[in-house]
C-alpha cells in the first residue's frame, strides 16, 4: 500500500511492458500497474566483451528492447505510448554471462558452472519516456539496475538432469526458475528476490519516485563538512518540483551511471547524523572502505600484471587444477610467494580455489590467458613494462604540463625493437574487444572500399569485412608494424578482401578509398599534427566519402566511462587529447566532413562517422 501512490503516476498513463515473461507481466500486474504487452523484436546479440560490467549489458539490452518497442509502436499508430519498460535478466559467475539456455546440453554447462557457488542475478530496467514532436518520436531514458546474490547447494549429476529433464530451465537466464521447481536448488538468496524472478519491482518503485517526486530544494538539507563547501544535491531538479508529473522534463541522461555515481550524494547514513544549533545537518565519520580500496588499488593492477608475466593463467589453462607447488614449479618461482599470489588472484575473481587445488576463472581463461582471441595479456604487459613506469612523471606533467613528460621519453613504444610486438598485441586485444561494435555502429554498406591509417594488426579490418562482404580494406601502417602481422592472422580465415601497405601517413601518399578509418589515433596526437593527417585525408577523400573516427568522445554525463583515466595516460604518454562530440564536429567541419554523427560502441568508445562534403 506504501507504494501505490508512486504506481497511481502512471495510471493514467499508456504504459507499455517490452517483455513477453510471463513472469514480469506476473509482478507488475500484482502490483497494481495497468500496462498493454508488446514483445521487443530486438535481436539480443551485443558482444558481452565489450561492456565494462555485467550490468552494463543487461542495461543497454533492456535499453534496446524498449526503444525498439517505442520505434515500432510510433510508427504504426503515429503516436508513441507515454512509457515502455524494458527489462533484461541474466546470471553471471566467474565474470562469465550466462542468459536463456539453447538446449538440454547448455541448461547442462549453465547448471554444472553454478552448482555449490555463489552467483550474481542482475536485472537491467530501462524506464523510456515518448512524445512526439512535429511528428518524431522523442524519448528520454532512466536506467537502473538490481543485482542478487544466490547460492546453489551441492547438487548431483542426477539431480541436475532430473531437474533439465522437467523443462522448466529452456525459457530461463541461468537455466533455472527460483519461483519454481528450481526454488529447490537454491541454498540462500542475498537480496531482492523478486529480481531473481525477474523484474526488482522494489527498485523500480523507488526510481519511480526519484522521477515524479523529486525533492523540493527548500526540503533539501545542506551537509556541514570540514574542508568541502557545500553543495545543494538538487540543484539541476526541473519543472516537476513545481508539481509537474512529466519525468522527462527533469531526468537527466546517463542513466545508471547517474544512479551509481551520483544517486546517494547527500543522503545522510541512518544513525549517523545530528543537527547543531543553526539546524545544519552534522555527519559522523563512516569507516573509509571505499577510500582505502582505492589508495591499495595499485597493488591488485601489480599482482593481475605479475600473474599475466609469470603465465600463470596460461599455466591453469592447460593443465587445473594444480597446487601452488606445482605452479611454483611451472612459472620458476618460490613456493610461498607463488601461493601468496595465487590467493591474491583468488580474491579479485581471477582464479578459483579448491581442494585440489587452483583454475583460472572463465574471464581469465578468456582474457589473461595469452593466446585467446579476445586476450588481453598484451595490454596487461604493456601496462606493466611501459605505461606503469611512464605514471611515475604524472606528477612531473602535472606541475608543468605534458610537454616536460613527454619530452624525457627516450622513444614511442612502437618505434622500439623490444616492445614493438608487446604493442601490437596490446592493440590486438583492445581492438578485437571492440571491433563488431565499430564495424556496425552505422550502416557502411554503402562503401566498398576502405583504407584503415594506423590499422595495426587488421582486427578492425577483419571484423568490417566479415560485416560488409563487399567491402575491401587496406591497412596502412608502419613498416615495422606490418612485418609482423603474420603474426596475428586467424589461422583458416580468408583475408582476400584486406590488404596491408606498409607507409607512413604523415608523409606517404595515401591509398584511394571511400572510406577512411582512425581508429584511436587522432587522440596520440597535438593538434597541430591532427590537424595535418585530416588534411591529408580530406584530400584523398571524394565528396560523398567518408570518415570514421572511433575514439572516446567526451561528454559530461558519461565522465565515470573511464575518459578520465585515459586522460591522465595521455598527459603523461603523448602530447594528444580526447575531445567533446561538438569538438570533433567542428575538428571534422573544417576538413571538409559534414552530416556528423555520433553511435556508441560500448562504454569506453565511441564512433564518428562524417561524409565528404562537395568542394564550394
Amino acid at each position: 500500500m506504501v507504494l501505490s501512490p508512486v504506481i497511481g503516476k502512471l495510471l493514467h498513463k499508456r504504459v507499455v511492458l517490452a517483455s513477453a515473461s510471463p513472469r514480469r507481466r506476473e509482478i507488475l500486474s500484482h502490483a497494481g500497474l495497468r500496462f498493454e504487452v508488446v514483445p521487443s523484436r530486438f535481436k539480443e546479440k551485443l558482444d558481452k566483451a565489450s561492456f565494462p560490467t555485467p550490468y552494463a549489458y543487461a542495461i543497454e539490452t533492456a535499453k534496446q528492447k524498449a526503444l525498439e518497442v517505442a520505434s515500432r509502436m510510433h510508427q504504426k499508430d503515429l503516436r508513441a505510448p507515454d512509457v515502455v519498460i524494458g527489462a533484461d535478466t541474466i546470471v553471471t559467475v566467474g565474470g562469465l554471462i550466462l542468459e536463456k539456455p539453447v538446449d538440454k546440453q547448455d541448461a547442462y554447462r549453465m547448471l554444472s558452472r553454478l552448482n555449490g557457488k555463489e552467483h550474481s542475478v542482475f536485472t537491467g530496467v530501462a524506464i523510456v519516456h515518448c512524445c512526439t514532436k512535429d511528428g518524431q518520436l522523442d524519448t528520454e531514458v532512466s536506467e537502473f539496475h538490481e543485482e542478487t546474490t544466490v547460492k546453489f547447494s551441492e547438487l548431483s549429476e542426477e539431480l541436475l538432469w532430473e531437474y533439465i529433464d522437467s523443462g522448466e530451465p529452456m525459457d530461463k537466464a541461468g537455466g533455472y526458475g527460483i519461483q519454481a521447481l528450481g526454488g529447490m536448488l537454491v541454498e540462500y538468496v542475498h537480496g531482492d528476490f523478486l529480481n531473481v524472478v525477474g523484474f526488482p519491482l522494489n527498485h523500480f518503485c523507488k526510481k519511480l519516485v526519484e522521477l515524479y517526486y523529486p525533492p523540493r530544494r527548500k526540503d533539501v538539507q545542506r551537509v556541514k563538512h570540514d574542508s568541502i563547501p557545500p553543495v545543494d544535491t538538487f540543484e539541476n531538479l526541473s519543472d516537476a518540483e513545481q508539481g509537474s508529473s512529466d519525468p522527462a522534463q527533469g531526468n537527466e541522461g546517463g542513466g545508471h551511471w547517474r544512479a551509481e555515481a551520483g544517486g546517494d550524494r547527500g543522503q545522510v547514513p541512518a544513525g549517523s547524523q545530528g543537527a547543531d544549533s543553526n539546524g545544519t545537518v552534522g555527519v559522523t565519520a563512516q569507516f573509509p572502505a571505499g577510500l582505502l580500496e582505492l589508495i591499495d588499488g595499485f597493488k591488485a593492477s601489480k599482482a593481475l600484471f605479475t600473474a599475466c608475466k609469470l603465465k600463470v593463467f596460461d599455466v591453469l589453462k592447460d593443465e587445473a587444477p594444480l597446487k601452488a607447488m606445482d605452479i611454483a614449479g611451472k612459472i620458476d618461482a618460490s613456493v610461498c610467494g607463488t601461493e601468496r599470489l595465487l590467493d591474491v588472484c583468488v580474491a579479485l575473481g581471477l582464479l578459483e580455489k579448491a581442494d585440489r587445488g587452483y583454475c583460472n576463472t572463465d574471464l581469465a581463461d578468456l582474457h589473461l590467458a595469452s593466446d585467446g582471441e579476445y586476450s588481453l595479456h598484451g595490454l596487461a604487459m604493456h601496462s606493466n613494462d611501459h605505461a606503469w613506469n611512464l605514471f611515475t612523471d604524472l606528477e612531473l606533467a602535472v606541475r608543468e604540463g605534458a610537454n616536460a613528460a613527454f619530452g624525457r621519453k627516450a622513444e614511442h613504444p612502437v618505434q622500439s625493437k623490444q616492445t614493438k610486438l608487446q604493442f601490437m598485441r596490446a592493440m590486438h586485444g583492445l581492438t578485437n574487444l571492440t571491433a563488431r561494435q565499430v564495424a556496425t555502429a552505422f550502416d557502411l554498406s554503402r562503401f566498398t572500399s576502405a583504407c584503415d591509417l594506423g590499422g595495426c594488426t587488421g582486427a578492425l579490418a577483419r571484423a568490417l569485412t566479415q560485416q560488409y562482404p563487399r567491402l575491401k580494406v587496406t591497412v596502412v601502417d608502419l613498416p615495422e608494424v606490418i612485418e609482423h602481422v603474420p603474426c596475428f592472422q586467424p589461422e583458416g580465415r580468408q583475408t582476400e578482401q584486406i590488404s596491408f601497405v606498409p607507409g607512413d601517413f604523415f608523409k606517404d601518399n595515401l591509398p584511394e578509398a571511400e572510406l577512411y578509418i582512425l581508429s584511436r589515433i587522432l587522440h596520440e596526437w597535438p593538434d597541430d599534427k591532427v590537424h595535418e593527417l585530416l588534411s591529408r585525408v580530406s584530400g584523398s577523400c571524394r565528396p560523398g566519402g567518408g570518415i570514421l573516427v572511433a575514439e572516446t568522445v567526451l561528454e559530461e554525463n558519461r565522465a565515470a566511462r573511464g575518459s578520465l583515466p585515459a586522460s591522465l595516460n595521455l598527459l603523461v604518454r603523448t602530447q594528444g587529447r580526447e575531445r567533446t562530440l561538438p569538438e570533433y564536429r567542428s575538428l571534422l567541419e573544417q576538413h571538409g566532413f559534414w552530416d556528423v554523427r555520433l553511435a556508441h560502441a560500448g562504454d569506453r568508445l565511441d564512433v564518428v562517422l562524417g561524409t565528404r562534403a562537395a568542394p564550394p
